[in-house]
């Protein structure tokens, strides 16, 4: 007879797991609308106060420290699946539940997730994507070009200007009342579920549905991926998009300075020099560029707060997938398949904590626009994700690293022009000054890359030993 004891103590996990997110949401409902209702208000009004979602409460809070309440929240949520997460995991890896003879639903669940196959170890998905553009002409090779050009272009433009829009711009119902829209999380929750959507059923197609890596791997890059994403919507409600996009090209000051610390990495002159261009570019932008509605000096240092965190949660992301890749070959779609599900999982799980959902779909029954904006925006990002894959898996970093620079001062003036931002000559020259230091590194590597190629080739014609260090 099968035991069922091991089934029945995951099932506990779970059931444990779904009360105290039930307990954590209705004590904190009433912490943040318990305050005492005030005698004037009909009763009416009152129940009306009272039927307020969560999400709805932290809305009504100061936008200066709303967003702390809201990440303290939605972290809590993603705990929530991370942790009995862990301990399932740990309880499995004990009592050797996965190599048990006999099998349930259940267990071929925790299988998926905590298992691995080592039947498609020898194959190569990214190189399997570059071999198959290895005899293409030099006119296919162009048209192919500019089709990632466009594809990127194109995807990320939209993109760019609809984030801004969701997040800045006010939508109007039908009693002619303009309000703005404030979950970044659920915005983060259609991108990612849309993506899944797209990437799971690609992978159905091709067949190509045994994964290489063990699921829970996926975790640790989604959670940075998800947070990154959050802080970048959230940062706009504090500083315009052109000051982000800048910011964005700033990634390589944290990477450096982490890769110095943890790696002990050594890095060439050029290297700091242009780091260095970079952040005097940036200074530059803040100090020229002006907006009337977040002038403060509290909005303005809480968005570059902001704006730095994304940077770090997204360095993270990038190295820890480059990891995946190394160890487990898998290719660009398993990959995004496997983030976007934790992805998921992890703001479903945030916005039902919060009543996210009901609120963000109240939103979008009375601002049918928004609904459009927002299911463009989850198609943008899901098909951008598609086009930075296959683009360095054809062209290689630097052709991508390119076409993103050309993109963000595209999209720097996109947002001038529909948004009105009003930018000083000072912020301008900062503007060069960042895109010149991005395009003097790109040059300077790839420099340095051939001549270190000349002097191996020509080390080989003299007879000289080559020594791998």
């Amino acid at each position: 007879m099968r035991n069922l004891v091991p089934d029945l103590i995951i099932c506990f996990i779970i059931i444990i797991t779904i009360t105290i997110v039930q307990l954590a949401s209705s004590i904190l409902h009433d912490s943040l609308g318990g305050n005492p209702v005030i005698p004037s208000l009909s009763e009416g009004a009152a129940n009306q106060q009272k039927e307020l979602t969560l999400s709805q409460l932290i809305d009504r809070k100061s936008k200066e420290y709303s967003w702390l309440i809201r990440l303290s929240i939605n972290t809590f949520g993603y705990l929530c699946v991370l942790i009995p997460g862990l301990v399932i995991y740990k309880y499995t890896r004990k009592t050797k539940y996965l190599e048990r003879s006999d099998k349930s639903l259940l267990s071929n669940v925790v299988r998926f997730c905590f298992g691995t196959s080592d039947a498609d170890r020898g194959i190569d998905g990214r190189n399997a994507e570059k071999g198959a553009g290895s005899k293409r002409t030099s006119i296919q090779e162009c048209i192919l070009l500019f089709y990632c050009l466009f594809g990127l272009m194109g995807s990320y433009l939209t993109w760019g200007v609809l984030q801004e829009k969701i997040m800045t711009q006010e939508y109007e119902n039908a009693d002619k009342k303009k309000v703005h829209f404030k979950d970044s999380q659920f915005l983060v929750f259609t991108n990612r579920v849309l993506g899944f959507m797209i990437t799971a059923v690609y992978l159905t197609v091709k067949r190509q549905l045994r994964q290489r890596a063990p699921l829970y791997k996926f975790s640790f890059a989604s959670f940075s991926n998800i947070m990154s994403a959050w802080f970048q919507y959230e940062a706009l409600k504090f500083v315009n998009f052109p000051t982000q996009v800048l910011a964005k090209s700033c990634k390589i000051i944290p990477v450096m300075i982490m890769g110095k610390i943890v790696s002990r990495n050594k890095y060439e002159f050029y290297e700091y020099i242009t780091a260095i261009m970079i952040s005097v570019g940036m200074i530059f932008f803040l100090t020229g560029s002006t907006d009337e509605s977040k002038t403060t000096a509290m909005t303005t240092l809480t968005g570059v707060l902001l704006l730095t965190f994304y940077m770090v949660f997204d360095s993270f992301t990038s190295n820890w997938q480059g990891e995946l890749f190394k160890t487990y070959s898998m290719s660009s779609i398993q990959m995004m398949c496997g983030v976007n599900l934790f992805s998921t999982l992890f703001t479903a799980a945030s916005l039902y904590m919060q009543g996210g959902f009901y609120s963000s779909l109240q939103f979008a029954a009375e601002h049918p626009k928004f609904v459009l904006d927002c299911i463009v925006l989850s198609i943008s990002s899901a098909v951008g994700q598609l086009f930075i894959f296959y683009t360095i898996a054809t062209f290689g970093a630097v052709a991508f690293t390119i076409i993103m620079t050309l993109r963000q001062a595209i999209a720097i003036l996109l947002s001038c022009l529909i948004y009105k931002h009003s930018i000083s000559f000072l912020g301008v020259v900062g503007v060069v000054i960042v895109f010149l230091a991005i395009f003097l590194r790109v040059y300077c590597n790839q420099r340095l890359k051939a001549i270190k190629r000349r002097h191996a080739a020509a080390d080989v014609a003299a007879g000289k030993p080559r020594l791998n260090v």
